[in-house]
């Protein structure tokens, strides 16, 4: 919610890079004649930005395997530190291309995203669920993601829960757009 209150208007920024321009998660440059160095980040523009994409990155290293390996790669090289900044303004390239693009994380775990699903269609009734049973919602929004079309159930802990098929949703609903 912070990103999308200091951002505004996402079309704003035409690619990924103006965002993180804007953000100060981008390194500064110093070009002379036949040199050229890299500098550290600008560190000017939004302030919040920077700090809940910093917050974001340690979640994320600490909890997703795809942005662990990246960062122990990256810390090995040059440091934790600076390690977590380069996962943060990397993440900030992803925010901008799932809200622009409305692309779907190419990393994300579908069961993970599917239980949130979950989560989210027990806090709505029915009809804000598009009449859809809680099984058929999550697999719903999960097609509308392009994610989990093979996953059947969504374990965690010590309980499964199963999920409506494909074929099913998609019989209730025809016309509905998925994602909506």
């Amino acid at each position: 919610m912070t990103i999308l209150a200091a951002v505004g208007d996402i079309a704003r920024f035409p690619t990924a890079k103006k965002l993180v321009g804007y953000a100060g998660l981008g390194a500064g440059v110093h070009d002379s004649g036949q040199t050229h160095r890299g500098k550290r980040i600008t560190k000017e523009g939004r302030r919040d930005i920077r700090s809940v994409m910093i917050q974001a990155a340690w979640v994320a290293v600490e909890r997703h395997p795809f942005w662990r390996a990246r960062f122990e790669g990256l810390a090995h090289r040059v440091g934790r530190c600076k390690a977590i900044v380069a996962i943060a303004r990397k993440l900030l390239v992803v925010v901008w291309h799932v809200l622009i693009q409305r692309a779907v994380d190419r990393h994300a775990d579908p069961e993970k995203v599917a239980f949130k699903f979950m989560l989210w269609s027990w806090k709505l009734n029915q009809h804000q669920r598009n009449g859809l049973t809680t099984r058929q919602f999550v697999r719903y929004n999960l097609l509308g993601l392009g994610l989990g079309h093979d996953l059947e159930r969504i374990k965690r802990t010590n309980k499964t829960y199963g999920l409506a098929s494909p074929e099913e949703v998609m019989a209730l609903k025809p016309d509905l757009q998925p994602g909506s």
